[in-house]
């Protein structure tokens, strides 16, 4: 199973179960991801959601490389932005499915109801620093590592663009025109982390949390929960995270127009991967 599902008491907690490729995010972990939050939104016992990897990562990204990678697999679509991506052609093809897989479940998320928690460990690269961002707080080990290193692909960010609200714009600029990883106390320093715990602790920090949250009234938290959104909103995070999908790809369409139809700009798994030491 790329996704683990269980309810503790009053808390739910999914975790990502691709521990031998860093929790890499192929299409089927991400279809997963959606339906356990379904099933924790659904559940009227759930008060509190953690999302959690397995392993000695958190999640080193969106998958660009492992055997299982599956981004011509037709799944049932949830966000419904667009058409299918399968046997669409040329720029069609990417935005249908990135807008399907990456920002659009992404922004379902993001609205969950239910309060939701992310415990890092390890490598929270790129893509997974979205899965990161749509939680209302993280919790990471002291051992965490994070960053988006896709301005080497020549992109100016991940999908999901919530860089300059949740690190400021000067702290995004470093993190994207250097694509160098920064630490669980340089993130908690901007702002990004909620608490850095010591590995062994994580688990129980994060519970503890979460149990804390859950003697809440559902309601009262859903609603606090649609009010700082709504205030995230305002400050312009929906409208500008639009307009950079559209710098995002024609990014991509660039890369395919001067190497080849390589829309990632000559970068694979290995040379990324070497780039930011996940291993």
């Amino acid at each position: 199973m790329t996704v683990e599902y269980e309810r503790r008491g009053p808390v739910a907690v999914v975790t990502m179960n691709r521990p031998e490729y860093r929790n890499a995010q192929n299409s089927a972990m991400t279809y997963a991801l959606d339906a356990a939050f379904t099933r924790a939104v659904d559940d009227p016992e759930v008060k509190v959601i953690v999302l959690a990897g397995a392993g000695k990562h958190f999640s080193a990204g969106h998958d660009i490389g492992t055997p299982e990678r599956d981004m011509d697999v037709s799944f049932d679509r949830k966000a419904v932005l667009w058409w299918d991506h399968v046997g669409a052609e040329g720029g069609d093809q990417r935005f249908a499915r990135e807008s399907e897989v990456y920002l659009g479940m992404c922004r379902r998320w993001r609205e969950i109801p239910k309060p939701t928690i992310a415990s890092v460990q390890g490598a929270c690269i790129a893509g997974a620093l979205m899965l990161a961002w749509v939680c209302d707080m993280i919790v990471a080990s002291d051992d965490a590592f994070f960053a988006d290193p896709v301005v080497r692909m020549g992109i100016p960010g991940v999908e999901y663009f919530a860089h300059p609200w949740v690190l400021g714009p000067r702290a995004a600029k470093e993190v994207l025109f250097t694509g160098e990883r920064f630490t669980a106390q340089q993130a908690k320093e901007w702002g990004m982390l909620n608490r850095v715990v010591p590995r062994a602790d994580l688990e129980t920090e994060t519970m503890a949390l979460a149990e804390k949250i859950a003697v809440m009234p559902r309601m009262g938290l859903a609603l606090a929960k649609k009010a700082v959104n709504q205030a995230e909103d305002l400050m312009g995070l929906r409208s500008g995270m639009d307009s950079v999908f559209g710098l995002h790809h024609f990014a991509h369409a660039h890369n395919a127009e001067v190497s080849g139809g390589d829309s990632l700009g000559g970068q694979d798994a290995r040379s990324m991967r070497d780039a930011n030491r996940t291993s």
